[in-house]
């Protein structure tokens, strides 16, 4: 199955250093994701607080990217699957 949801990919660039709720509410991450429609940097569902999926649930933005060093691969949240 084709991800459907590869025309919401914009040009972006990540809006913080680190995941940016953990960073203002002094949580800790263990990787972080980035949004491919608006750049938002959350962590991932390994960390404590699940930011990432928890914007692509309020966002409806379904396309994340691994911006760990070494990894280069994205997820669709909607299709469950990589793209």
């Amino acid at each position: 199955m084709a991800c459907k949801h590869l025309h919401m990919i914009n040009p972006v660039t990540p809006n913080s250093q680190g995941c940016i709720d953990c960073l203002a509410t002094g949580g800790v991450w263990k990787n972080l994701r980035m949004c491919l429609t608006c750049g938002y940097v959350g962590c991932c569902d390994s960390s404590p607080n699940k930011h990432a999926s928890r914007h692509f649930r309020e966002s409806g933005h379904p396309i994340f990217q691994s911006i760990q060093p070494g990894e280069d691969w994205r997820w669709c949240y909607l299709d469950k699957e990589f793209v």
